[in-house]
């Protein structure tokens, strides 16, 4: 697998383009193409944070106690499986990639 750097990412569009010694040009890509789920807030201080995936509607919520470990930070790769709860979605079951 290749590895490069974001030089450019139209949030609108939700497109980008990576520069990696790998190609001779920039490489393309679509957000429909990037990974799964990943923390997308964390807040230390309280131990809870937001989950973005494409299995909800909305950010999935969870507590450290669902987790374990030391704290994740925003942009961590995470499996989980998904609760409904009293205030929306909550994760369960949650481990780091």
């Amino acid at each position: 697998m290749a590895k490069g750097n974001v030089d450019f990412f139209n949030d609108t569009g939700g497109y980008g383009f990576i520069s990696t010694d790998d190609a001779d040009d920039d490489v393309f890509f679509h957000m429909e193409d990037v990974g799964g789920p990943n923390v997308d807030f964390f807040n230390d201080t309280g131990g809870y944070g937001f989950i973005s995936t494409d299995d909800a509607d909305d950010d999935v919520f969870f507590h450290m106690e669902d987790v374990g470990g030391p704290d994740l930070e925003e942009g961590t790769d995470i499996e989980f499986d998904i609760e409904q709860a009293p205030k929306g979605p909550r994760a369960t079951n949650v481990t780091r990639l």
